[in-house]
């Protein structure tokens, strides 16, 4: 694709990705998509709350 490289390591195993910001601006929403389902893998073991009770946390440090 136009506007990205990857960066290789000694083996030649690809680390690590550069994407031009012309490139993310044309793709913004994509990009945003693609981190979204990324941050949501990593956060699938984490403990869940109810709703209520994050309303509730939300609310005790005055978020909400």
């Amino acid at each position: 694709m136009k506007g990205v490289s990857f960066l290789l390591n000694e083996e030649n195993q690809k680390i690590a990705v550069q994407i031009e910001l012309k490139t993310i601006a044309k793709y913004q929403k994509k990009i945003e998509d693609l981190l979204d389902g990324i941050i949501a893998e990593t956060r699938k073991n984490e403990e869940k709350l109810p709703l209520s009770q994050v309303i509730k946390n939300l609310k005790k440090v005055g978020k909400l």
